[in-house]
């Protein structure tokens, strides 16, 4: 890899990007101005949606782009506008409900950048697995509903991603063959207990090309950095794919360098190695 080729940074945020206290590191933040001031774009790249994103992020001056909910959306900040989407239909994300609730899981829906659920779950999170700076974030981004099923068929409107979180984690496999089952779906997980529901052609890898081409740059001259299932497919279409040390094995082995973990500035360390030109 040639250094200071790169011109876009796709980079998840849990797990990547944000520490383990979902903070922003300061060395982190450097090499993200750094490489601002030196034209590369970058590009928030996550299962969130783009009010998910923290404003110590979003709000960096140059930061304009994100792709958010695993490349449901593909969002222009700076003209607040969508410039790409691929969305579950209502009547698609029925299907997926009806199925969900036939299990002892938690599921919610994000509909037009805002997240709902049922108070029945926010009440209860630590059943599913989210404790600490999770459960706050959770909280802080959804809207409760007495019933999703019923909010999505009175809408009409159309679903970015649908989220399922396991109580009992034997069932997930078999939730998992069904949602792919379903043949209009993309699958993934984001954390060791749920799966992320997304509309045919909604993954980061995809996005990361579509946002490439609307600004005019190859697929060679774009870097992504990931640590969970849902970033598997930018990690191999990325021109550079970066694991985190952190991550699991089966990113790792796609991936083209691994470097350090999210705790030990690992997106710092790896964009001074590869764009900036220097090591710390």
């Amino acid at each position: 890899m040639i250094k200071n080729k790169i011109k876009l940074i796709a980079l998840d945020l849990d797990g990547t990007l944000l520490n383990d206290d979902k903070c922003l590191p300061e060395e982190n933040r450097r090499a993200l101005d750094e490489c601002i001031e030196r034209g590369v774009y970058i590009v928030p790249t996550t299962g969130r949606t783009l009010e998910g994103v923290p404003k110590e992020i979003k709000g960096i001056p140059g930061v304009r782009y994100a792709i958010t909910v695993n490349g449901g959306r593909i969002m222009d900040q700076e003209e607040g506008r969508v410039i790409d989407s691929r969305l579950l239909e209502p009547e698609q994300a029925l299907k997926i409900i009806d199925i969900a609730m036939e299990y002892p899981v938690m599921y919610d829906a994000y509909i037009n950048g805002r997240g709902v659920c049922e108070q029945r779950f926010l009440d209860h999170l630590e059943e599913y697995g989210i404790t600490g700076a999770g459960k706050a974030f959770i909280k802080s981004v959804r809207d409760a509903y007495p019933s999703i099923r019923d909010h999505v068929a009175a809408t009409g409107e159309k679903i970015e991603k649908l989220n399922i979180f396991f109580k009992d984690l034997s069932c997930r496999e078999e939730v998992r063959e069904r949602m792919n089952a379903l043949g209009f779906t993309v699958v993934s997980s984001s954390m060791y207990n749920n799966l992320e529901i997304n509309a045919k052609g909604a993954t980061k890898g995809e996005g990361i090309l579509r946002l490439a081409a609307h600004l005019g740059l190859s697929r060679e001259e774009t870097m992504a950095f990931g640590d969970g299932e849902n970033d598997i497919t930018m990690i191999e279409e990325a021109g550079l794919g970066v694991a985190m040390g952190n991550a699991g094995d089966f990113l790792k082995e796609r991936a083209d360098y691994v470097t350090l973990t999210n705790s030990e500035n690992g997106v710092a360390y790896a964009i001074r190695k590869f764009v900036l030109g220097s090591e710390t």
